[in-house]
């Protein structure tokens, strides 16, 4: 696993062993995330919700992102982050917090512009963390989900709505965008 592009380019990270642990994005997939935010990334205050490795919120530090807040509720997931973090050298715009992601989104005064989340498969994390999240989302956010492609996951979830899904094999990217205000013609 390693930097796809920007300042840390080509530095590998680090993960926890077993995929019962961590699975790690593809780097396919991570590619494909960045592709989809590519444009919005400068100066972007970025969520890495379920951070594993950290290796998304880095790729967005190393893309340009202005922050990136780390959140896991594993302490041996935020000790890989925090090494990960240092490696890079990008920790000083790092936040990082050991807590379940339900507690984050509760009590951070963070808006964020850009979330990714991509939680364990199969335990409906992402439709358990949709509606808490689109509160903390900025005026423009964009909430990226991976999830195989069984996973079932609201149209809609508060003003946010899902603006598209992509597919790779057994694994889909869907993106959430607010829902644009309709304007009549008068």
């Amino acid at each position: 696993m390693r930097v796809i592009t920007g300042i840390a380019r080509g530095m590998r990270l680090k993960t926890l062993e077993g995929t019962d642990v961590v699975r790690p994005t593809a780097e396919k997939i991570k590619e494909a995330m960045f592709s989809i935010v590519q444009f919005d990334l400068e100066d972007a205050v970025v969520l890495d919700l379920f951070a594993g490795s950290g290796q998304l919120g880095i790729e967005a530090l190393s893309r340009g992102a202005a922050k990136a807040y780390f959140v896991d509720n594993s302490p041996a997931s935020i000790g890989v982050v925090r090494e990960n973090l240092k490696h890079t050298k990008l920790e000083d715009n790092a936040v990082v917090c050991n807590m379940p992601n339900s507690a984050f989104l509760r009590t951070t005064p963070a808006k964020f512009d850009i979330a990714f989340l991509d939680p364990p498969y199969g335990k409906k994390l992402i439709q358990r963390s949709l509606p808490a999240l689109v509160g903390v989302m900025s005026e423009n956010g964009i909430i990226v989900c991976e999830h195989e492609k069984e996973c079932r996951l609201p149209e809609e979830e508060g003003d946010f709505r899902i603006h598209k899904t992509y597919k790779y094999g057994q694994i889909c990217l869907t993106v959430y965008k607010r829902n644009e205000v309709e304007t009549e013609d008068e």
